[in-house]
């Protein structure tokens, strides 16, 4: 499995919020980088074209204006692109990535998010001629809005944000995924803010991993095995990388 990552995610100077909060990614790294059949790969800044595909020129500019917080977007968006390349060409992959992007939509945006990474990233694969179809599963604890919104116009996309009670939670992503015939790629919008000792407040550490593995399984269904995910939410520090292993262990 890959793990894609710069160094240049560990600045929390970017801006100021909970996503750019100190030891944030570190807390992650720190468990991931220990494991000895992970890869870990570096991502280029997306280029402006990628982002201008997605979203709109004036409000692409309001961003820019931002300087030190539109280069790490635009490495962010990168870091996505990179992880759906990977996923679809060779194995799994994690975008172990800041800002997170599931609330920008075409022409603003706000919970901590400025360009829409999933969106960016399976649009390039569209325009690849990789990909005509998706699925896109955002366990993040706030509906992925933006996702939505940037993608509403590419019916072949389906998008879940599971919002079910922890007692049916995995039976609402098992009973969604039943009605998919076929998807060209798997994508996942991970945010650990879902879990119950975050803002969430539901999900067990054992549940990443069965949503890894679900994940896993369905891309082996489609026949092809294509699968990537992209980091959301998550503010838990403590248990926040034990929480991302065990997605990943289920999506290896």
């Amino acid at each position: 499995m890959k793990i894609v990552f710069h160094n240049k995610y560990f600045d929390s100077t970017y801006t100021n919020d909970c996503a750019s909060v100190n030891g944030r990614m570190e807390s992650i790294m720190d468990v991931l980088k220990k494991e000895q059949n992970y890869e870990i790969i570096s991502p280029n800044k997306a280029d402006l074209f990628d982002i201008l595909d997605v979203h709109e020129k004036e409000y692409v500019d309001t961003v820019f204006r931002q300087n030190k917080l539109y280069k790490m977007a635009l490495l962010s968006a990168g870091g996505a692109i990179l992880a759906a390349e990977t996923g679809f060409d060779s194995e799994p992959a994690f975008a172990c990535v800041r800002p997170p992007g599931h609330h920008a939509y075409k022409n603003e945006a706000w919970g901590y998010c400025h360009f829409c990474n999933m969106a960016i990233a399976l649009t390039k694969l569209r325009k690849q001629k990789k990909i005509n179809s998706a699925f896109i599963l955002d366990f993040d604890a706030h509906t992925g809005d933006g996702t939505k919104d940037c993608l509403k116009d590419w019916k072949e996309v389906k998008i879940l944000n599971p919002m079910s009670e922890p007692d049916k939670y995995i039976d609402e992503i098992e009973t969604f995924i039943k009605d998919i015939d076929y998807v060209d790629i798997i994508a996942v919008s991970a945010g650990f803010d879902s879990y119950h000792l975050d803002v969430g407040g539901k999900l067990q550490t054992f549940d990443f991993y069965n949503i890894g593995r679900i994940m896993k399984n369905l891309s082996i269904r489609m026949g092809h095995g294509r699968r990537f995910a992209v980091l959301e939410g998550g503010y838990y520090l403590p248990d926040l990388g034990k929480n991302v292993l065990a997605f990943c262990h289920g999506f290896e």
